[in-house]
């Protein structure tokens, strides 16, 4: 997450990887169109949450599963009024404060939240309460972190136990990491117009006695975790991410002390974004593919993982450009896939993003990357450098490209900019796709002269 003030460009950006069990889960993106008119109930495949829809909804982008059999997982996306959303970051609450108030198993979980959340908010904050009021209501399934923003604010929510959640606004001139464990620090009461709470959550903390400091009000002390897994699963990556932002400060990486806040040693750019996304913890002893020792290539679990199966960045631009809402899509492994601009005000992404087979077909972006990534790995050493080049002169064309829109795109308005920005969709994803089966048939081409079965034979024989 990084504050206006924090970023190169001096606009707004959450972030995300959505991991899964397994490496091969296939994601779709694509539009939702708005709704009006509508009498529906939503109900949830995974955990048979019922809730009854409002009538009308927001257009908004999504990237649910492809496989909806357990849920819809949307995820992430920009609705038509400019307000972003991110859901979840998995964590866990520690058992004491678990003890007074479960988790409820027909509650609002991961696969509900974006759904019943993005296409009905106006605002970075009023999506922290509209979710807080569906907590309340239907209680909570898990421990989560939600992301919000809008043009102008970044605010990150936690919920923790069946009933109870805080959410911060990050500071404009600040950023936040956060790695499946919760990293909320010191909470100001007095302060609303930067903090937001469940009602009753310090009654509830003073009557079970609860908070384990003596002067004050860690939310991350008091609820969550720290534990050894805590210390090779998650605080890690908050730590690598940190040593690349802050690289003069020295941190240890199994510190649960790490702070959730930073002011970055320079402004951030989206492609320090991807870097961070996209790492393994590149140049340290650490990296699972570098030249360290076997334990300590295999002693903290990485950010870019084989089971990332949508990575994300969205971006909501000043009103002094031409687009506001971008959203960067990698699929399959982010560390060898590039990030693919969409604009949000559109109508569609395009059919390659939406089309994902569940055998593998080179016209689906999903596959495309999917299968880019397992050529790469298998010969990282070898294909590394060429990978990385094929990415650098995507992210470049990629900013020739949304500043080319823009010139255009700013002397248009309503229908007109949407219909123009969806035909830029397809122009993009056309070029990434072609881009990307290139290089493929040129890393598949050098790579059958690696093969372990080849014998060069005496001329002499």
């Amino acid at each position: 997450m990084v504050g206006k003030k924090a970023s190169m460009d001096g606009v707004t950006y959450i972030a995300r990887n959505e991991d899964n069990f397994v490496a091969n889960w296939p994601k779709r993106f694509f539009v939702q169109p708005a709704v009006k008119g509508r009498h529906e109930t939503y109900t949830s495949p995974y955990n048979k949450l019922s809730v009854e829809l409002p009538e009308e909804g927001y257009r908004y982008t999504s990237s649910p599963d492809a496989n909806q059999d357990e849920g819809w997982y949307e995820e992430d996306g920009i609705n038509e009024k400019n307000v972003g959303m991110s859901a979840t970051e998995s964590t866990v609450a520690n058992e004491k404060v678990l003890a007074y108030d479960p988790l409820i198993e027909d509650g609002v979980a991961e696969d509900s939240i974006t759904t019943l959340v993005l296409p009905y908010i106006n605002s970075a904050r009023e999506g922290v309460q509209y979710l807080g009021d569906l907590i309340a209501k239907y209680g909570s399934t898990e421990s989560n972190g939600v992301e919000f923003f809008d043009e102008n604010e970044v605010w990150y929510m936690e919920l923790a136990t069946g009933h109870h959640w805080v959410a911060i606004r990050i500071p404009d001139d600040c950023y936040a990491v956060a790695a499946n464990q919760m990293g909320v620090e010191d909470i100001d009461f007095n302060d609303p117009e930067n903090y937001m709470w469940s009602d009753g959550i310090q009654e509830f903390v003073s009557e079970h006695d609860l908070n384990p400091d003596f002067d004050r009000w860690d939310f991350r002390h008091i609820f969550g975790t720290s534990t050894k897994q805590d210390r090779h699963y998650n605080t890690p990556r908050v730590w690598y991410g940190q040593k690349y932002l802050n690289p003069s400060i020295e941190q240890n990486p199994e510190s649960s002390e790490l702070p959730f806040l930073r002011k970055a040693e320079k402004k951030i750019s989206v492609e320090d974004i991807q870097y961070i996304l996209a790492s393994h913890y590149n140049e340290t002893e650490f990296d699972p593919i570098g030249s360290g020792n076997e334990d300590d290539k295999k002693r903290y679990r990485a950010i870019s993982l084989s089971r990332t199966a949508n990575s994300h960045i969205l971006q909501l631009r000043g009103s002094k450009n031409g687009v506001l809402g971008i959203e960067w899509k990698a699929l399959g492994i982010p560390s060898f896939s590039p990030y693919v601009p969409f604009f949000t005000d559109a109508n569609d992404i395009d059919e390659s993003y939406s089309f994902v087979p569940d055998k593998l077909d080179l016209k689906s972006a999903y596959w495309l990357y999917e299968t880019l990534a397992m050529v790469v790995e298998s010969h990282y050493s070898e294909f590394a450098s060429d990978n990385l080049d094929y990415q650098k002169e995507l992210s470049a064309w990629a900013r020739r490209k949304i500043a080319a829109v823009d010139q255009k795109a700013v002397k248009m308005s309503g229908e007109k900019l949407t219909e123009y920005l969806t035909e830029q969709n397809h122009e993009i994803a056309k070029h990434y796709n072609e881009a990307t089966q290139a290089h493929l048939a040129a890393l598949i081409t050098q790579g059958t002269e690696l093969s372990k079965l080849t014998f060069k034979m005496d001329p002499n024989l």
